[in-house]
């Protein structure tokens, strides 16, 4: 059975604490998930986040969730996604130090999707892959006025939408996504925070890794 280990780590802010599943075999890969928008409730128990943790731990890959800088005992203050970039590399550190230099995957669910794409950007070599789940594609969403615009991501990129997200709507992630040529999976009905969907968000990840070589 995964185990849960909690951490606290110091970042850029101050301290920064997390979970991390780990799987019961030797594991494959290092998959670090960000949580949605801290100024409208997110953290890292939000249930999208903990599916995707618990999801990549059952295909062995350890997995880290963590509070962004000002969300339950992590040191700091909302930084509109900037200083939030330097909490999942400081994040990405930790897991690197403890668990090896294995295959990174960055997964975000939200503002935690766009604070990774940007993240991957800082990142060389870049992560092996990014999960994006309805990803708040910059401006769009109010509390980004000062931030910069979603930044463009590889192809092999999985990005899962709702087709009804109330939050990020389809049409500005197709337009984001359209001169990438970028893929996305859309699921219909679903909003944003996929209510009775997860079990649903769980297989299209599973899929998408399993059986895949790292």
């Amino acid at each position: 059975m995964p185990t849960l280990k909690k951490f606290s780590i110091t970042g850029a802010a101050g301290n920064l604490e997390g979970v991390a599943h780990l799987p019961d075999v030797v594991p494959r890969a290092i998959v670090v998930v960000a949580h949605p928008l801290p100024t409208m409730g997110g953290t890292m128990d939000n249930k999208v986040v903990t599916t995707l943790a618990k999801t990549f731990v059952e295909l062995d890959f350890v997995s880290l969730r963590f509070n962004f800088r000002g969300v339950g005992a992590s040191d700091g203050e909302f930084d509109s996604g900037n200083g939030e970039i330097e909490d999942v590399l400081a994040v990405v550190r930790y897991a690197q130090q403890e668990y090896g230099d294995l295959p990174l995957i960055l997964s975000g669910f939200s503002f935690g999707g766009y604070v990774q794409a940007r993240v991957a950007q800082h990142l060389h070599p870049h992560p092996h892959r990014l999960v994006l789940i309805a990803p708040a594609v910059g401006r769009s969403v109010p509390a980004f006025e000062n931030s910069t615009g979603m930044p463009p991501v590889r192809h092999d990129t999985l990005l899962v939408h709702g087709e009804l997200d109330e939050v990020v709507p389809l049409a500005d992630v197709l337009q984001w996504a359209r001169p990438l040529h970028l893929p996305i999976v859309v699921l219909p009905e679903a909003e944003h925070f996929f209510h009775g969907r997860l079990a649903q968000l769980k297989q299209i990840v599973l899929h998408a890794f399993n059986g895949q070589p790292l």
